[in-house]
């Protein structure tokens, strides 16, 4: 067997597994379902684009691989039971579920409507908390199970003019650690990744909302030691490992994937402007 897919008794071949990933139609979560079907995986995908969804499905399809693509609308608690159901009942059980679905708005409390809020707390933290209230008991039908959370740098920071995306992804790392302390001895492990600046077609829409849209990606790059984002495999690499049992000993972690966007005190455009030390 292929050195990257086995380490001692564990593995990361998802064989005779059924994933769940939401937002699972383009960015990290159509990432999620090409290295889980590379693994043998069977995935299932979730979005309520129902077009994009459609493409990842017939690509991983021509593949080869065990997927289908639910449509569903995650802040919906009826969608998300039946979905949950559907799944269930086609492919006779769930193991992982990848809660990745999630949207972003620009604001301060003094800006957004009631609704600018509902809306993405509705998709980012409900449609969370409704993945995990209704696909938990079937991981604990299956004697245990794992689930990854997508969160973000901005659940341990903050972005201005943000306020209820980063709301959204602080209560995201809350939900993680306290899942991961109800369900704990049912076997259920549960992590939270906190990408940095990843090269989306959600980061791409939201640098073409300023005025200079090079300028905004070079700025992205920037924030990152390496000097480049993140691409979206590089994050799909990670949760897969999460999810595996390779990672047995880890439940209600923060995991950065953020290229050390969180490690240089004061950003990285303080550290090179040589405000804390001379160069050399």
């Amino acid at each position: 067997m292929a050195v990257e897919m086995v380490l001692g008794n564990h593995n990361l071949n998802f064989d005779h597994k059924v994933v769940v990933i939401t937002g699972a139609s383009s960015g990290i979560g159509a990432a999620c379902a090409r290295e889980f079907a590379s693994r043998e995986a069977t995935v299932a995908m979730v979005d309520r684009n129902k077009e994009s969804g459609q493409g990842v499905l017939a690509e991983l399809k021509a593949q080869g691989a065990d997927v289908e693509f639910f449509h569903a609308d995650v802040s919906s608690g009826t969608a998300v039971e039946q979905t949950i159901a559907a799944i269930a009942a086609r492919f006779g059980a769930i193991d992982i579920l990848i809660s990745n679905a999630g949207i972003q708005r620009y604001g301060t409390v003094t800006t957004i409507t009631e609704g600018d809020w509902d809306e993405v707390l509705n998709i980012n933290l409900k449609g969370a908390f409704l993945m995990c209230k209704y696909a938990i008991p079937e991981l604990i039908q299956r004697g245990g199970g794992s689930v990854v959370i997508t969160g973000s740098v901005q659940s341990v920071s903050a972005e201005l003019n943000s306020v209820q995306y980063v709301v959204s992804k602080h209560g995201l790392l809350g939900l993680t650690r306290s899942l991961a302390l109800d369900y704990g001895k049912q076997n259920i492990r549960v992590n939270c990744i906190l990408p940095g600046a990843i090269d989306t077609p959600s980061l791409r829409w939201s640098v073409s909302l300023g005025p200079d849209p090079k300028r905004a990606l070079a700025a992205c790059d920037s924030l990152h030691i390496r000097g480049t984002m993140g691409q979206p495999e590089e994050v799909a690499r990670v949760i897969v490992f999460l999810a595996s049992d390779l990672a047995s000993f880890i439940t209600g972690a923060a995991i950065p994937v953020d290229g050390g966007l969180l490690v240089p005190s004061g950003g990285m455009a303080f550290q090179e402007a040589g405000a804390v030390s001379p160069k050399h």
